[in-house]
Formats: C-alpha cells, sequence, structure tokens
C-alpha cells in the first residue's frame, strides 16, 4: 500500500493539541506535501520515503520561525511519527489516512 494520501493528524504540543491535514504525495523514495493546521500550512521540504517510514522538514513561520524535523511511519491507514522543535523538544503526531 502507498504511503501517499491525505491524513488527519493531531500533534501534542505545549500550546495544546494541533490538528492539521497532512498531505504526502511520494515519487519512488522522496516526497512532497504540506501540513495545513490552524496555524497555517507548511510545506514538506528533504521528504524522504523508507518503505513506511518518512522524514522531512518544515519551516514554520507562526509563532516563529523555526526547523521542524519530524518522522512518521504509517501503518495501514494509520500514521505515528513525532514532531522535534528545536529546544522545545518533541511531539508525538498520530494520524489516519482520510477518507
Amino acid at each position: 500500500m502507498s504511503v501517499s494520501g491525505t491524513y488527519d493528524c493531531v500533534t501534542k504540543t505545549p500550546m495544546g493539541d494541533q490538528t492539521s491535514k497532512f498531505t504526502v504525495n511520494a515519487d519512488g523514495g522522496t516526497f512532497t506535501g504540506q501540513n495545513a493546521g490552524q496555524m497555517g500550512s507548511m510545506d514538506v521540504e528533504d521528504g524522504k520515503v523508507d518503505g513506511n517510514k518518512l522524514t522531512w522538514k518544515m519551516n514554520m513561520t507562526v509563532p516563529m520561525p523555526m526547523t521542524l524535523d519530524c518522522e512518521a511511519t504509517i501503518d495501514g491507514d494509520a500514521l505515528t511519527g513525532s514532531v522535534k522543535a528545536g529546544a522545545f523538544g518533541t511531539f508525538p503526531m498520530t494520524g489516519t489516512r482520510a477518507g
């Protein structure tokens, strides 16, 4: 099963749960996409696919500029991963493939 798709995600952050739609467009060993939520939309940068494991970066601008280091594993329709926000630590991210 392809990792491509749109996932309804929740990231647990110190500012509360952040819901978003995470779009994955896989092409071989790389992917593009975006994570769109209450804080706006962030494009996937340097997206890599290794089997069912994704790694990527996103440049956050709100509430402050920061590069986020992200990873996730896709298991069927379930996404489990984490978002590392520099000195602020790592936050769990979960999601379900949208119908």
